[in-house]
């Protein structure tokens, strides 16, 4: 009994050691593959895409809620006042008894293009500190400026940098395309606009309970405006996302009853 009592501690005392040269073992792998472990996990600064991701996703959301609010347009020029908001008129007729006309018959390219605008100086800002964030730790940087384009598509809006960034420090990694993505359906809600937009040069109104009716997760509210027309609200009940536009079609002088068929 006392043997076998010496062999089971001298096996327990061989474990120990064991897992004590496995432990130093794995400290010894970590220590040097550290550089390259953390280069993979990634921080913004070790991810250059992610760091522009990072950096230029706020005011990628700024610009959109803001374009949303006011009718597709960062500055509306023609305009009805809303709840603080300058509401861009996307069918407008200043004659009384007319059909409204089509502001911007390329809606979804209007909207893309001011987003784009409105977050270049960002862009720009973000680059350059991806730059000089790589500079400082040693790096040899080129970094090349390409298009830039912003993209409305199905559930989502999608940014697109095609600079050209080389780094090198011992090895070199080239990165040729940034891409920022924001989940949101402006593209379906800019879609059911223009829908709206057809009936008002039509028809001079649209109704907006068919479209309730057929998108369960879209509200639709019509706001008129006395003789400045009428405001659409488009909102997504899930999301809470939001697009409002004004239109003027088929007004009345002030004291005309508008025929009710």
């Amino acid at each position: 009994m006392k043997k076998g009592a010496r062999f089971g501690s001298r096996g327990q005392v061989t474990i120990f050691i064991i897992i004590g040269i496995i432990i130093v073992a794995a400290g010894i792998l970590i220590y040097s593959f550290y550089p390259q472990i953390k280069s993979t996990i990634g921080t913004g600064e070790e991810n250059p895409p992610s760091y522009i991701q990072t950096c230029v996703e706020n005011d990628l959301k700024d610009a959109v809620n803001k374009v949303s609010l006011q009718g597709g347009s960062i500055s509306p020029e023609n305009y009805l006042l809303y709840q603080n908001n300058k509401i861009e008129y996307l069918c407008y007729t200043n004659e009384y008894y007319r059909n409204c006309i089509i502001q911007q018959p390329m809606l979804t390219q209007h909207i893309e293009s001011e987003i784009k605008k409105a977050i270049q100086n960002t862009v720009d800002a973000c680059f350059n500190s991806l730059k000089t964030s790589y500079q400082k730790k040693g790096y040899d940087v080129t970094l090349n400026p390409g298009d830039e384009t912003v993209a409305l598509l199905p559930q989502r809006i999608t940014a697109t940098f095609n600079y050209t960034l080389v780094l090198t420090k011992g090895s070199t990694d080239r990165y040729d395309s940034f891409v920022v993505s924001l989940n949101n359906n402006l593209y379906e809600l800019a879609s059911i606009a223009n829908s709206i937009i057809g009936f008002e040069t039509a028809l001079g109104d649209a109704e907006v309970t068919t479209y309730m009716t057929y998108y369960h997760n879209l509200k639709v509210e019509k706001i008129q405006r006395d003789y400045d027309g009428k405001i659409y609200v488009l909102t997504d009940r899930e999301t809470g996302n939001k697009f409002q536009f004004a239109s003027r079609s088929q007004m009345w002088p002030p004291g005309v009853e508008k025929p009710t068929t």
